[in-house]
């Protein structure tokens, strides 16, 4: 088995949709075993700006991580499909094992 992640902003978007909410909509209608999603208290990206959206007066949106679990063709397929609809997100697959 194989678990995808995918970093994205919260503030992003898909057309006017939030980006965590297509994807994971994206994924359930895909028929992924099973898919959560997480807000991040702090985190950065390739720019290295650190975003604290907690903290008072931050504008920063938190950021976002999309884990999914599936056997490895079916998590790879959907990345490749995702990777045509998204196009600002990291994605990383690891190797699991199922208890």
């Amino acid at each position: 088995m194989l678990q995808g992640q995918i970093f994205i902003d919260m503030d992003e978007l898909k057309d006017s949709r939030p980006l965590h909410d297509y994807i994971m909509h994206f994924l359930a209608e895909y028929g992924i075993l099973g898919a959560t999603s997480f807000k991040g208290h702090t985190g950065f990206g390739k720019n290295h700006q650190i975003k604290r959206p907690n903290e008072l007066f931050s504008f920063d949106e938190p950021p976002m991580l999309i884990t999914f679990i599936d056997e490895e063709k079916k998590v790879r397929d959907i990345i490749a499909a995702l990777r045509k609809e998204v196009t600002n997100a990291f994605i990383t697959v690891h190797n699991v094992e199922k208890l």
